[in-house]
């Protein structure tokens, strides 16, 4: 665990951090596989941050039926996307972040059509400095390529940056970068190897919104 150093940038996931959209990517991971079998549980979690057709090969018995569970994964979250909402506090944080001088980003392992489209719904768009979406680079979380490219768009530090996440992943690419990452586990027993990595390690987006705030807080 690394001394808390001033920020110049706090970098988001979205789902799961900024966004509640936890339960309905299940249903909808659920859906996809509906016809195939296979019961994905909250563990999944730990590796999203690429594109669906990623994980969900790993969760199929035969690669075949990959473009017909894309379909139906994509089909399910258009029709139920109204129902993701920002939690509770998300946009406070984004405002007082911007008010305080430092700049907030996005890294998410979401496509760049529903990332925009989610920030525009919920007016969260003017928020964020740099964004670098799933479809953007042929990497995807953990490598930490996304995250390079934001510090570098952001012309700020490793040490100068906070990661905010809630996926194993996350912790993954802010170490590969040298970046602290505060993780938000949810319901989620994390793996020690990944929680040893973590900055901080919280169960809620509410804990993690008051941690931010209190370590930008520290040197204001």
């Amino acid at each position: 665990m690394s001394e808390p150093a001033p920020l110049r940038a706090v970098v988001f996931d979205f789902d799961g951090t900024l966004i509640d959209s936890l339960p309905l990517v299940l249903a909808a991971i659920r859906h996809a596989l509906e016809p195939f079998g296979g019961r994905p549980t909250m563990d999944i979690f730990a590796s999203l941050g690429g594109p669906p057709e990623r994980f969900l090969l790993g969760l199929l018995n035969d690669a075949r039926h990959l473009p017909v569970a894309l379909e139906r994964l994509h089909a399910f979250h258009r029709e139920n996307a109204h129902l993701i909402q920002p939690y509770e506090g998300a946009r406070l944080l984004l405002q007082q972040l911007n008010t305080l001088g430092v700049p907030s980003a996005l890294w998410t392992g979401r496509d760049r059509e529903s990332t925009g489209w989610l920030l525009q719904q919920h007016g969260l768009e003017g928020f964020f400095a740099a964004i670098v979406c799933g479809d953007d680079l042929a990497s995807h979380k953990p490598d930490p390529a996304g995250l390079r490219e934001i510090l570098r768009r952001l012309d700020v530090s490793p040490k100068a940056t906070l990661l905010v996440g809630d996926a194993d992943v996350d912790v993954l690419g802010g170490v590969a970068c040298g970046v602290d990452t505060l993780l938000i586990r949810h319901a989620r027993d994390i793996e020690l190897h990944v929680a040893s990595q973590s900055w901080r390690m919280v169960t809620s987006p509410r804990e993690a919104f008051e941690l931010v705030l209190s370590r930008v807080g520290k040197f204001s």
